[in-house]
């Protein structure tokens, strides 16, 4: 069992945090008309207004450089940096952010994967990456996100969903536009290493015509990556929103979040993955 020093260290500086107003939970309840929808998603409705801090426009500041200290966790080798997200719907939610200026667009690097796989063999869950504000990110600078799961605990909702992905790959060509805009490589947490995870990424990015670090000086394409112990996922994007529904890389984990400016009745009717759909 991993001694979990980084999720530790995340929930005691949370606890500062708050009192000092340096970090504002969002609470949320579970939108119990979707419980019984679709077992692939989880559906939750903001409780309050979103802080206009976060309304979803281009960022003109980096928030990042430098970042807030009340909100650091851990200093990450040389390079990085762990710090909590300051509007978490999840208390703990993580960021792992370079020290220096990295752009948010550009190629996740090696060393990149290096300082995630640090926490990783620590405190682990769900990771996922948005690349560009078409795919849900909130900062221009370089940051990967961490959601901590325990173990036995189901990672995000759609598992089962990019496990399927990874048994079918070689058997289905499907139709489906959402199957066709994403790709799922299986990865073995027991053996990677920063060089076996950058392989994977840049297979992933090649299938998905994302193009490579060798080739192109950036992605071609917007895209979301999701990151557990047993598969990584890249999802190709074509825009950030639909009915007033946001959506970065949680919102294909399965984790749909309601605010003031969602169109219920449509996601009602048409449900969570055509919502998907409708951004790939």
């Amino acid at each position: 069992m991993n001694e979990e020093k980084y999720w530790k260290k995340a929930l005691e500086v949370s606890n500062k945090a708050i009192r000092a107003n340096a970090l504002i939970p969002l609470e949320t309840e579970l939108d119990k008309e979707f419980s019984n929808f679709d077992i692939d998603f989880e559906v939750r409705r903001l409780k309050s207004k979103l802080p206009k801090e976060i309304k979803k426009i281009p960022a003109t500041t980096n928030p990042f450089q430098p970042w807030d200290k009340r909100l650091e966790v851990n200093e990450i080798g040389n390079s990085h940096v762990l710090i909590l997200n300051k509007y978490p719907v999840q208390i703990g939610h993580m960021l792992l952010i370079t020290k220096q200026w990295a752009p948010q667009d550009g190629w996740i690097t090696k060393e990149d994967w290096k300082a995630l796989l640090q926490v990783d063999m620590d405190t682990s869950g769900l990771w996922f990456f948005n690349s560009c504000y078409i795919s849900g990110a909130s900062q221009p600078h370089r940051h990967i996100q961490l959601l901590r799961r325990k173990d036995g605990e189901i990672i995000c909702p759609r598992n089962e969903w990019f496990l399927n992905r990874i048994k079918e790959k070689e058997q289905v060509i499907s139709s489906d536009r959402l199957i066709k805009s994403i790709s799922v490589e299986r990865r073995n947490s027991n053996i990677d290493n920063e060089y076996r995870l950058n392989l994977i990424y840049e297979k992933l990015c090649l299938d998905m015509q994302v193009g490579t670090p060798n080739t192109n000086s950036k992605p071609l394409k917007p895209y979301n990556l999701l990151i557990t112990k047993n598969w990584m996922a890249l999802v190709v994007r074509g825009k950030d929103s639909f009915m007033g529904f946001d959506i970065n890389a949680l919102g294909f984990a399965g984790y749909i979040l309601e605010t003031e400016d969602s169109n219920r009745n449509w996601i009602a009717l048409n449900g969570p993955s055509e919502l998907l759909r409708k951004l790939v």
